[in-house]
């Protein structure tokens, strides 16, 4: 699994949010390609990630989603 992360995720930092991916065993990139299994979309989101993202028809993941992801639920 391969996300990008684009904005502020809530509570904490990007290279902690990075790091509990990396723990799920996913890798995290920081361009949204083909291979993207889902963009991570925080607070104040860069357009260009996330129009890639709808333009390839990859999932977004809100600030809840990404927690739910993160805890195993």
């Amino acid at each position: 699994r391969t996300y990008v992360i684009t904005g502020e995720v809530a509570g904490m930092s990007r290279d902690e949010a990075q790091a509990k991916l990396q723990a799920l065993g996913a890798k995290v990139t920081g361009s949204v390609s083909k291979k993207t299994t889902a963009l991570i979309v925080g607070a104040e989101p860069g357009a260009s990630k996330l129009e890639k993202a709808q333009a390839l028809g990859i999932p977004t993941l809100d600030d809840g989603a990404f927690q739910q992801l993160i805890m195993g639920e």
